[in-house]
C-alpha cells in the first residue's frame, strides 16, 4: 500500500535589479522587480509529539537567509550571475540550490522552487 506524503510551502520576497546581456529589447537595460518566491517541501513522516512535518517558521527562516542574499542587490554583481543572466529560471535555481543546502540535515525533501518577477510570469525549478 502506498504511503502518503505532506507538503509544505512557504513564500518570499526581495526586491533587486538586473539586467539580461543580449535580450535585445527593453530588459537589457538595468530594471528592478519586486520578486516573489515559494519553496515547496515534502515528506512521510511528522513529528509524533507536534504532528507537523515542519515547522513553518523554521521554513520561512531558511528562505529569508537565501532572499536576503539577494534583497536589494544589482544581481549581475553576484558571483552567480557575472557570467549568466539573473533570469527568473537561474533566480529559481540558484535558490533551490541554497535552500538544497540548508535543508541537508531536516526531514524532508526539497521540492521546487518558484521565482516570479510578476504574478503573471513564474519560473519553476526542481531536480528529480
Amino acid at each position: 500500500m502506498a504511503q502518503g506524503q505532506w507538503c509544505l510551502r512557504v513564500t518570499g520576497d526581495f526586491s533587486s535589479s538586473h539586467q539580461l546581456r543580449h535580450y535585445e529589447g527593453k530588459c537589457e537595460n538595468m530594471h528592478g522587480h519586486n520578486f516573489s518566491v515559494e519553496v515547496d517541501v515534502s515528506g512521510q513522516e511528522l513529528d509524533p509529539k507536534l504532528g507537523i512535518l515542519m515547522d513553518f517558521k523554521e521554513l520561512k527562516r531558511l528562505l529569508k537567509l537565501v532572499t536576503q542574499e539577494l534583497d536589494h542587490k544589482h544581481l549581475n554583481d553576484l558571483p552567480e550571475f557575472t557570467q549568466h543572466n539573473p533570469s527568473s529560471e537561474l533566480l529559481a535555481r540558484y535558490i533551490y540550490k541554497r535552500m538544497h543546502s540548508l535543508l541537508a540535515t531536516y526531514p524532508v525533501q526539497l521540492k521546487q522552487v518558484m521565482v516570479s518577477e510578476k504574478a503573471s510570469s513564474k519560473a519553476y525549478y526542481s531536480e528529480g
